[in-house]
């Protein structure tokens, strides 16, 4: 039986309905979505009258719309803000990707079609992107499975985030990086500096191939495989984050080592590494009747068998440290879709829009306090419009000022976008500057 009707801006919504529905969409896009934000950042300065502005930057780049039913349009480019919100506006696509920028109008790629040269309609330019899913996860999780998360497996999305950002910077000194929350199972992250966006396929493979040490599979219970020596990359990435985060989260909160079927997958893993099952399980096969008194007697909690069975299991592997830094790599480090990454012509889907099966939005997190994230209480659709109708009545410049989207948008436009700009700013300035110099060098002639 259906519940009470919700008010939305003038829209019924029964309870059980669509998250996601084109009506809840059109609202959505019309007083909330933040475009002038996206727009600025897609242009990278390019949107303004300063005499080095690419004019056709933001025209040549490709957004991809999914449909009611499916439908999907692709090689999508708008002339300005104005086009691009008004189209947004008319179709109320569930999802919109974002691709690369083109050598030409990607509408107008069919034009191109009958001329040889394969370079008249390329990809020029495009964000560095990695993609993180939960999924890819599914041999180590004993909590969730397939799109299913839960906040005792998000802490290994938090790793990915931790991981990655750090070395992005440390090792490949970028700086302006957006992390974004897919919507449901997975996060995403947009590497936005000038060098980033102008690598080539090869130098995307190499970035990516940077970070590959995952290289199991389903058949396989050797999930990693590092070299005797740990490049200090990975030694650094060890020291500051999956130690720390294999001990205080992903121990406990995924009981690796009880109940029993759970510590026999552990098991399973170190004896394909060259250690017996035999001689493994001995490390804590007795451990339950060694703790069944103090069990009785003071209530003993899964979580201390979990930690006094890997004490226990450390103590085995005191002279083959290498197996427990692999097990340790195994349950920790990020596991990327690093095809994701190695192609300029890859689409990801764009912040601020809204998962079509969750209805929740993709919203930026923030690496500084990635720990704090909690999927569960991203703003849905239903929550967004309950703000607006029930929110502050105070005078506001955006309607999304009124919502709990606000905070997202906030650090979006703070912490990212406007770095970003200024350092956009500043290099058109440069590039100007450089003109003028070459100018000024030239021979005048007389005659």
């Amino acid at each position: 039986m259906a519940g009470d009707p919700m008010e939305i801006d003038g829209f019924k919504q029964q309870q059980g309905q669509a998250l996601c529905n084109p009506e809840l969409l059109s609202l959505y896009y019309r007083r909330i979505f933040p475009f002038a934000e996206m727009y600025k950042w897609l242009s990278y300065g390019n949107d303004g009258k300063h005499p080095s502005c690419d004019s056709s930057f933001f025209g040549r780049r490709e957004f991809s719309f999914t449909l009611e039913n499916d439908i999907y349009l692709r090689y999508m480019s708008f002339r300005d803000a104005s086009e691009f919100e008004a189209t947004v506006c008319e179709k109320r696509p569930q999802k919109i990707d974002i691709g690369a920028v083109y050598s030409v109008d990607p509408a107008k790629r069919l034009a191109y079609a009958s001329v040889s040269n394969d370079r008249v309609f390329a990809p020029v330019e495009k964000e560095l992107v990695f993609d993180v899913d939960m999924t890819d996860y599914d041999d180590i999780r004993n909590c969730c499975s397939g799109a299913d998360i839960c906040l005792k497996c998000w802490p290994l999305m938090t790793i990915a985030i931790k991981v990655v950002d750090s070395t992005l910077r440390e090792d490949f000194g970028f700086d302006h990086i957006l992390w974004v929350y897919s919507g449901r199972r997975g996060v995403h992250c947009w590497v936005c500096d000038a060098r980033a966006r102008k690598l080539t396929n090869e130098q995307r493979a190499s970035i990516a191939d940077y970070f590959r040490v995952y290289k199991g599979n389903e058949n396989n219970n050797r999930k990693v495989s590092l070299p005797t020596h740990l490049h200090p990359f990975l030694a650094r990435t060890y020291s500051q984050f999956l130690s720390r985060y294999f001990d205080e989260e992903i121990l406990i909160k995924q009981s690796l080592l009880h109940p029993q079927e759970n510590a026999d997958k552990v098991l399973k893993l170190v004896s394909g590494q060259g250690m017996s099952m035999q001689y493994m399980s001995s490390a804590y096969s007795e451990l339950p009747v060694q703790l069944e008194e103090k069990k009785r007697n003071n209530r003993l909690l899964p979580d201390e068998i979990n930690r006094q069975r890997w004490a226990d299991l450390q103590r085995k592997l005191m002279q083959k440290r290498g197996i427990q830094v692999e097990l340790v790599f195994t349950y920790t480090y990020p596991r990327l879709d690093l095809e994701v990454t190695k192609k300029m012509n890859h689409l990801l889907k764009a912040p601020f829009c809204i998962h079509p099966k969750t209805g929740r939005v993709c919203v930026p997190i923030d690496p500084e306090d990635c720990d704090n994230f909690d999927p569960t209480t991203v703003p849905t659709l239903p929550e967004l419009f309950n703000d607006l109708n029930n929110g502050d009545a105070r005078p506001v410049s955006k309607d999304w000022e009124r919502t709990s989207l606000a905070k997202s948008i906030r650090f979006f436009k703070s912490s990212f976008l406007e770095p970003l700009l200024k350092e956009c700013r500043c290099q058109l300035e440069a590039s100007h500057h450089k003109k003028l110099q070459e100018m000024s060098a030239r021979p005048n002639f007389t005659w």
